[in-house]
């Protein structure tokens, strides 16, 4: 598949009070947006927590790790599945990773920056020493080093790469043939209204004072905000296939993206907030011209007297409508699930969403509709 083909993801999300992700400050980050503050969540946020859900459906030896820890790591798999001691696993392991070019860290066993890789791309390099271990173990340093180059260790991290690998990319800035080229856009999430720092005063008791002790154990403060999100991410599904190698494997890349995007939600301060929620309203627009961020329909930010989901909701819908009619888009599929039911159908709101996205679906029967239109795309119908 070589034309372009683009899937835009916009989600809908209230958050209650929460510090989803903190400043240098400890406080929840924050972007002026239409000369407002709004409460802001990086999109390495969100590319993590939605990382780290992928693992709730694949298996996490099919899934990628970032780490400095690789040659910690090979050499753990090395000392697993041959015979030769944890030491000389290392020595063997670090060998491997200097035949790459990969630099090598302060601490032994580091490599001097974060390596995105895939587990199964890792048990590829096991397999090249595994049977010849115990014989590089016998090597000096200078031997094991020349032994270890004919290897294809380089090959190994350069194909076979795992869906997040080939969904999020990698840059190795010292070894341009290790790239790999992002398929996915994540935007930094923004509230669609002005949102205003908070702060949290708590007090801790200390259960074994006495009764003459005053006085709290413990006192602190934890900024905090609440705000309804518009969250939005693109997936160029032919970057994704040239990652991948394999037509079905990007589309269920692609499921798994939407999946994983829709319900992960990052966890700072978790315990003291408990603020996972779902999407109110999840928009999916299959293009092959170009992605399209809606962020726009927000720059005039919502009021807050009004319904604020409801209102976005409204705004998203017509932002999409005329930004279609106006560029003359023909979008390949669009889809729309939403929980904006009969309580704001007597403002219009679900008619208004009718229009610009389609009847409203489960998610489940949003994924299979995309997936069903993407499979049709790429089989040239």
């Amino acid at each position: 598949m070589t034309d372009r083909l683009y899937i835009d993801v916009h989600i809908l999300q209230t958050v209650p009070p929460a510090n989803l992700n903190r400043d240098d400050n400890g406080n929840p980050k924050e972007a002026y947006f239409g000369g407002k503050r709004r409460s802001r969540v990086s999109s390495q946020a969100w590319k993590r927590a939605t990382r780290l859900h992928f693992a709730e459906s694949r298996d996490r030896q099919d899934l990628a790790t970032r780490t400095k820890r690789i040659a910690s790591q090979l050499a753990k798999g090395i000392a697993e599945r041959t015979p030769v001691s944890a030491e000389d696993a290392q020595r063997i392991a670090d060998a491997l990773i200097k035949a790459t070019g990969i630099s090598a860290g302060k601490k032994e066993g580091d490599t001097a920056y974060l390596l995105f890789y895939g587990r199964r791309q890792l048990d590829g390099i096991v397999d090249l020493v595994a049977d010849t271990a115990t014989d590089l173990a016998a090597l000096d340093a200078k031997a094991l080093e020349e032994a270890v180059k004919a290897l294809p260790v380089k090959e190994q991290l350069q194909s076979g790469h795992p869906a997040d690998v080939a969904l999020f990319g990698r840059m190795v800035a010292d070894i341009p043939s290790l790239n790999v080229d992002a398929a996915t856009q994540v935007a930094h999430a923004l509230s669609t209204h002005a949102a205003e720092l908070e702060f949290d005063y708590y007090t801790a008791v200390d259960d074994e004072n006495t009764a003459d002790e005053t006085g709290a154990g413990m006192i602190g403060t934890i900024g905090f905000n609440s705000a309804t999100l518009y969250r939005y991410a693109t997936i160029g599904l032919h970057q994704l296939r040239d990652n991948l190698g394999d037509d079905k494997a990007a589309i269920d890349a692609v499921d798994l993206f939407v999946d994983s995007f829709a319900r992960s939600m990052p966890t700072g301060y978790g315990n003291s907030f408990a603020h996972r929620t779902r999407p109110s309203l999840v928009a999916v627009v299959v293009r092959a011209d170009q992605p399209v961020n809606l962020v726009s329909a927000y720059e005039n930010p919502v009021p807050a007297s009004q319904g604020i989901v409801a209102e976005s909701a409204r705004r998203l819908a017509g932002e999409f409508a005329t930004a279609t009619d106006q560029w003359g888009d023909e979008p390949l599929y669009v889809g729309i699930c939403h929980t904006l039911g009969p309580g704001t159908d007597s403002d219009g709101t679900g008619r208004e969403l009718a229009d610009a996205f389609g009847a409203n679906r489960t998610f489940t029967e949003l994924r299979d509709g995309l997936r069903a239109a993407l499979t049709e795309r790429v089989n040239g119908n």
